[in-house]
């Protein structure tokens, strides 16, 4: 039996212009003609183009069908990579999901702020989305990550601002320390990293020495992360580096070594 193209177009739900496309393409071209001229598909090329179908739907180029029907033996090989990939994304959308939850239950807290009681609280901190979002999805399953956003969440009005004066207060001695170039391994360098360490487990979550590193290299490869530490305008060159110095030189004073770890204390 045959079908023209407008039923073939009905019955498979795609349009005329695309069957047109496929013909082409060299992907399905139509086994017969009516005798006036007009395509006619047959079972067989409805049978591939329920397989052109399918693998569209898992997000395979024309190209790529191609090469399968060229080498039906490759068929395997891309559905186990696509399958992959279809796996990857979806775990990235439901860490994606629970960020997006957690921000609801952040939003439901009670804790809002008017524009001028942000700047109160926060001055020229700056927190900028795109990064927070993207920390939720590395840190997704660190259960620090977890219990700072619980915290965070919790945090009252007034929390906030002693939390954000506290942080100013250490900004300025920070600030103060490598302007009069005190070298980012000596004593004075390695106490203010380790009152920030300090500052992070008060309010947030135990942080170790081991997390102060990680989260200190995070300051030099993204300035997103640094601008929630010093605002941009407050910035000198260098000082992302000089920090991140001063953390891995107190995680190892306090440690006794580069690699050792400790309890949070």
């Amino acid at each position: 039996m045959s079908y023209s193209v407008g039923q073939v177009s009905a019955f498979a739900g795609v349009t005329v212009r695309t069957l047109h496309h496929y013909d082409k393409a060299g992907l399905l071209s139509p086994s017969g003609r009516s005798h006036a001229g007009y395509r006619l598909y047959s079972e067989a090329d409805l049978v591939r183009l329920q397989q052109i179908l399918f693998y569209r739907e898992l997000g395979f180029s024309l190209d790529q069908i191609a090469a399968i029907f060229k080498d039906p033996q490759t068929n395997a090989q891309q559905l186990r990579a696509r399958q992959r990939q279809l796996n990857e994304e979806i775990a990235r959308l439901q860490r994606l999901a629970e960020v997006a939850q957690r921000a609801i239950e952040v939003q439901q807290t009670g804790v809002v702020l008017t524009p001028q009681e942000r700047f109160e609280v926060f001055g020229e901190v700056a927190f900028d989305l795109s990064y927070a979002t993207e920390a939720e999805l590395k840190w997704a399953h660190s259960n620090g990550q977890r219990e700072a956003m619980a915290r965070a969440a919790a945090h009252t009005k007034e929390d906030w601002r002693h939390l954000m004066t506290e942080a100013a207060a250490w900004r300025a001695e920070l600030l103060a320390a490598f302007d009069e170039q005190e070298p980012g391994d000596g004593e004075r360098a390695m106490d203010l990293a380790e009152e920030h360490r300090r500052h992070i487990s008060r309010w947030f979550t135990p942080c170790p020495p081991d997390m102060h590193r990680r989260i200190a290299d995070d300051y030099t490869a993204d300035p997103r992360a640094f601008a929630l530490v010093v605002p941009p305008s407050q910035q000198r060159p260098g000082l992302a580096a000089y920090l991140c110095q001063a953390v891995h030189a107190n995680a190892a004073r306090r440690t006794g070594g580069p690699g050792g770890t400790e309890e949070d204390g």
